[in-house]
């Protein structure tokens, strides 16, 4: 048989390997695993990131070693979301009854599923080799608010190969207005505080919560920490905020529709006074850095819908 015209082998593309997702046992954490290596955990308690690694296994995160992740309390590290009010409301404003940083961050939080190499609403994002995980939590799902307003959450998580992105929509799915607060309450892992500089914020002013609320104008100079820090600067959202190691790059912010900049460090004395705060001296390998809008309320109309995020780039 003349086999001289027999018809060419067709290629096969080899599969491409995908982001993988997975739910523990105990249906408490969403673990998600992107084929270059990087990985991301987050606690269906608050829809809390406890861990973000790089594809050399580095943690970005810092987690205390004493935080509590059986949902007893709200996880002391990683990035905690704080909704609709930020710090200790005021006893006279509808979230006053609510406790600090309000109900998101220690409610048990819906998993809605996954989406690869998702577009980022966030500039100069790459929507390739990226997971993006959903998750939801509404009034209905609450036995005691103590805030009484209809609505609907859902928080977005991207993990991409150099960068963690998370975003929040909320909808006012009731028919009154309402006013909130958002924070990502971030904590970053560093090697050491005093090797650590802020930049992006030099010429904006800042409310020190330390001097009691104090009203600081811009230091126009890059932000060091030798001392209990709590402050509350006010920043256009498109403003780079980084921060470096040794003055090298570490990681970089990025903000959409967050005017608010928090920088934290407990340092000595407030570390040792909170119970769920470990090793002692852990203030010295963590800085918080977190995207918000907390300076004034956000108000929300009835059947209306906002949304903001951030994105940390880890250099």
């Amino acid at each position: 048989m003349d086999r001289a015209k027999k018809p060419t082998a067709i290629p096969v593309s080899p599969i491409q390997p995908t982001p993988q997702v997975s739910i523990s046992e105990d249906n408490s954490r969403v673990t998600a695993n992107l084929p270059t290596g990087e990985q991301l955990d987050v606690l269906l308690y608050g829809a809390t990131v406890i861990s973000w690694k790089s594809a050399n296994g580095k943690e970005n995160l810092f987690l205390s070693s004493k935080a509590k992740l059986d949902g007893s309390k709200p996880v002391r590290g990683g990035i905690p979301l704080v909704f609709p009010v930020f710090g200790p409301p005021s006893p006279e404003h509808a979230t006053g009854k609510l406790p600090q940083h309000g109900f998101a961050r220690n409610s048990r939080w819906e998993y809605l599923g996954k989406s690869s190499s998702e577009s980022s609403s966030l500039p100069n994002s790459k929507g390739d080799a990226s997971v993006k995980l959903d998750f939801g939590l509404s009034n209905s799902m609450l036995s005691d608010s103590k805030w009484d307003y209809q609505f609907n959450l859902t928080y977005s998580i991207t993990l991409s190969q150099d960068s963690l992105e998370t975003s929040l929509v909320v909808r006012n799915t009731g028919s009154s207005n309402y006013d909130f607060h958002v924070l990502f309450h971030t904590y970053l892992a560093i090697n050491n505080i005093s090797e650590t500089t802020v930049t992006g914020l030099e010429k904006a002013a800042f409310k020190d919560k330390v001097q009691g609320g104090k009203e600081i104008q811009p230091a126009e100079k890059p932000i060091s920490i030798d001392s209990e820090t709590d402050r509350i600067y006010t920043t256009a959202p498109e403003q780079v905020i980084k921060i470096l190691e040794n003055g090298k790059d570490r990681y970089e912010l990025t903000r959409d529709m967050l005017s608010d900049v928090v920088v934290w460090n407990p340092w000595i004395e407030k570390a040792k006074g909170m119970a769920d705060f470990g090793p002692e001296d852990g203030y010295k390998k963590m800085i918080c850095v977190e995207a918000g809008s907390v300076s004034a309320w956000n108000t929300l109309e009835a059947g209306e819908t906002w949304e903001g995020g951030q994105r940390i780039k880890a250099l």
